[in-house]
């Protein structure tokens, strides 16, 4: 079993601390191979899941009609946010998808079981928090290669399935936007924006 050193724990760090959610102002137009998509695959399939269940399904969507329709639903539930959030003036200006900037999308999935799956009798979800530990592999892998991944969650669940023709046997468990970027921002854009106070080990930690 490899042994890892002090250069390759900071490295790591350095990938954490540096990895951002991406907004479609800072996609550009670059090519992202086949070859690298599959690396960011097999990084989130590398992820833990109880009882070794590996319960993702990544549909990738590139094409355009599909992303549009895509996009009106965002549109559409953005509308209801922004009543939501009318007190914060700040809502409005926000850019808070990028599903037709990107080079593609992807709808990660939770993929039911017929069968009992060990670890997950008592604790139901499990199996949809094992697909969110994959999703955080993709991302970090994606960050290695300056990659930018961006999480649209201002949409319809059922809406985007239909779209793209999801069974009922899959859950949507999050929606990627994928892409070469301008830049990434040294900071959080939320806490440049004073949106939210980044939270201390204080306040996280409790003994």
């Amino acid at each position: 079993m490899k042994q890892f050193t002090a250069s390759d724990i900071r490295c790591l760090e350095e990938i954490i601390e540096a990895r951002r959610d991406v907004r479609g102002n800072r996609f550009i137009d670059k090519k992202i191979d086949d070859e690298i998509l599959d690396k960011l695959l097999k990084a989130a399939s590398n992820a833990p899941s109880v009882g070794f269940s590996q319960p993702w399904k990544f549909v990738i969507v590139k094409d355009k009609q599909k992303r549009e329709e895509i996009y009106q639903d965002f549109v559409k539930e953005n509308e209801k946010a922004k009543e939501i959030f009318k007190d914060k003036e700040l809502y409005s200006k926000l850019k808070l998808e990028g599903i037709k900037e990107s080079y593609f999308n992807i709808a990660v999935l939770y993929e039911k079981s017929d069968k009992r799956i060990l670890g997950q009798t008592t604790q139901k979800k499990m199996g949809e928090y094992s697909v969110v530990c994959a999703i955080q592999n993709f991302w970090l892998m994606a960050r290695a290669y300056n990659i930018g991944v961006g999480w649209v969650s201002i949409l319809k669940p059922k809406r985007v399935k239909k779209i793209l023709n999801i069974d009922k046997k899959h859950k949507l468990i999050a929606y990627l936007t994928v892409g070469y970027v301008d830049k990434f921002l040294d900071e959080p854009e939320l806490l440049t924006l004073d949106w939210e106070k980044r939270k201390t080990l204080q306040d996280i930690k409790v003994i």
